[in-house]
C-alpha cells in the first residue's frame, strides 16, 4: 500500500525501529506488537483514504481476523484531507473519530524564550529510564489518561531499544537531576525525523522546557541523524 501522510509514514516507520512487525499488503498495512498487545497504535490496521468511501463492516471483520481476542479496535485512515464526518458507517459501528495535524519543517529557530535552568541530554543510564517511565505515568494521570504500568514500561523499553540501536534519542531535561521534561525523535536512514510524545511534569509546564527540547533534540536529528525534515503531530485545536 502507498502510504501519503508523512504523520503515518513515520508512524509506520518508528514502529519498525522499535521491533514491531510492520506488513505492507496490497490494500492495508498491520502493524503489530506482541511484546505490548495494549498498544492500540502498535497493533492496528492503516487503511486506503478510500476506504472511507465504504462499508465499514469488512475492515472491522479484518481487524477481528488480524488481532482475534484484542481488547481494542483501531483502525487508522491515510491520506491529508478531510475524510468527512460519519465515514459511511464507521461511526455507526461505534468507532470514535480522531483527527491529528501533522507539522513538518526543515529548519529551526531558538526559541524566543528558552529555558535555561535546566540541563538537556539523551537518556543513557538506567535510572534515566526508569524516571522517563514514572514521568509519563505521572503526566497519564494528570491528564486524566492513566495507562496500566505495564503498557508504560513496555512502551520504553522499546524506544530504548530503538535509541540503543542508533536510530535515534530519548532528551530529557533535568533539574537537580530530576527528570521533568522528556520526548523522542527518531529517523531510518532517510529525510525524515519524527518527535515522539513531548511531556512535562505538571510543576513544571508552562516555563518553556518542552519547546526548548524541542528545538535541541531538532538540532540533533538534522545534525547527526541526516534529516532533512522533522515531523511532529499536533491536534487540531492546537496546532
Amino acid at each position: 500500500m502507498d502510504v501519503t501522510s508523512l504523520g503515518f509514514q513515520t508512524d509506520l516507520m518508528i514502529r519498525g525501529l522499535e521491533g514491531s512487525e510492520v506488513i505492507d499488503h496490497p490494500d492495508y498495512v498491520t502493524v503489530r506488537s506482541p511484546a505490548n498487545p495494549e498498544f492500540w497504535w502498535g497493533n492496528f490496521l492503516l487503511l486506503p483514504a478510500q476506504a472511507a468511501d465504504g462499508p465499514a463492516a469488512p475492515w472491522l471483520e479484518r481487524f477481528h481476523a488480524e488481532f482475534p481476542g484484542a481488547a481494542h479496535l483501531a483502525l487508522g485512515l491515510d491520506g491529508t484531507g478531510d475524510p468527512g464526518t460519519d465515514l459511511n458507517g464507521f461511526a455507526e459501528a461505534g468507532l470514535e473519530l480522531n483527527r491529528d495535524t501533522v507539522l513538518t519543517t526543515q529548519a529551526l529557530r531558538e526559541p524566543a524564550r528558552p529555558n535555561r535552568d535546566a540541563v538537556y541530554r539523551p537518556l543513557a543510564s538506567d535510572d534515566d529510564w526508569q524516571q522517563a517511565v514514572e514521568l509519563q505515568a505521572t503526566d497519564d494521570a494528570a491528564d486524566g489518561s492513566p495507562a496500566s504500568r505495564t503498557f508504560v514500561e513496555a512502551r520504553y523499553a522499546a524506544r530504548r531499544r530503538a535509541t540503543e540501536a542508533g536510530h535515534g534519542a530519548w532528551f530529557g531535561a533535568f533539574r537537580d537531576g530530576e527528570l521533568v521534561a522528556q520526548l523522542g525523535i527518531f529517523a531510518a536512514q532517510g529525510p525524515l525525523a519524527r518527535y515522539q510524545d513531548v511531556g512535562t511534569h505538571p510543576a513544571a509546564r508552562r516555563q518553556g522546557l518542552a519547546g526548548t527540547l524541542v528545538w535541541r533534540a531538532g538540532q540533533y536529528a538534522l545534525d547527526q541523524l541526516g534529516a532533512r525534515t522533522l515531523v511532529i503531530l499536533a491536534d487540531p485545536g492546537e496546532a
